[in-house]
């Protein structure tokens, strides 16, 4: 499955992403003598905002037209590269917002391992991405008018609970210290405010649906979602996050 990353609706449409993910980099906490990589850096500003401390911090995502949106805008190195196979190694610290559930199940496994051998020993994982039941009403209303137009369309994410990453992480060799399953309503400004989320994240909906077939079901899904997520002005996402912090031990 390919995802259309347009860093400039990413940015215009969508900056509260990384809005949110300023109050990880608390958690994580960074210091100016370490090495730490963003992984799914997306179009740059938390790895910026992580250099800030001092720390020499290299952004990575797996969409060339996001990386190059992110080295354009700042001064770090910004790379592309599969999150199952880091090349680093004795890093302090791995960050990743928003970026995990984009990862299919089946290759989980080989991202906690990978994540594992680019950590130093003591070195921490801080993430945060979506949980169980993440969107579950938008998802819900792509779902159903798809089918109903005779297309075959899967849950296209990875929101696992806290028990079901926990046991991956643990089983790669990290030890988990923290782990928080959370709501976390988010507003999507305006009235174009679902369809710009729709277009800017859910293009795994529609693999094989017309382009005339896709605008059909989201005006129709905004209309079964209206009445529970649109207040006049704006909508509002129902968002779970799932938050965690490892530690390789050795």
């Amino acid at each position: 499955m390919t995802d259309r990353w347009d860093p400039d609706h990413y940015d215009d449409a969508l900056g509260f992403v990384s809005a949110y993910g300023a109050d990880l980099v608390t958690l994580l906490d960074p210091s100016p003598d370490e090495r730490i990589l963003d992984l799914g850096c997306g179009t740059g500003h938390l790895t910026d905002k992580i250099a800030e401390s001092g720390a020499a911090v290299v952004g990575l995502d797996r969409s060339l037209e996001m990386a190059g949106e992110a080295q354009e805008s700042y001064d770090h190195p910004f790379l592309t590269g599969d999150a199952r196979a880091l090349p680093f190694r004795n890093l302090d610290a791995v960050f990743s917002n928003a970026a995990l559930h984009w990862i299919p199940r089946e290759d989980q496994p080989a991202v906690c391992e990978s994540i594992h051998d680019a950590l130093a020993p003591g070195g921490r994982l801080v993430c945060e991405f979506g949980g169980a039941g993440n969107v579950e009403a938008i998802t819900e209303a792509l779902l159903a008018e798809l089918e109903e137009r005779d297309y075959d369309a899967d849950h296209p994410w990875y929101f696992p609970t806290v028990g079901e990453h926990a046991t991956l992480l643990e089983e790669a060799g990290l030890e988990v210290t923290y782990a928080r399953l959370f709501d976390r309503p988010t507003t999507l400004s305006g009235e174009s405010g679902l369809r710009d989320w729709i277009e800017g994240f859910g293009d795994r909906f529609f693999t094989g649906v017309p382009e005339g077939v896709r605008a059909d079901v989201i005006r129709d899904a905004e209309e079964r979602l209206r009445s529970e997520l649109f207040d006049g002005a704006d909508w509002t996402a129902d968002y779970r996050r799932l938050r965690i912090v490892a530690v390789r031990r050795e």
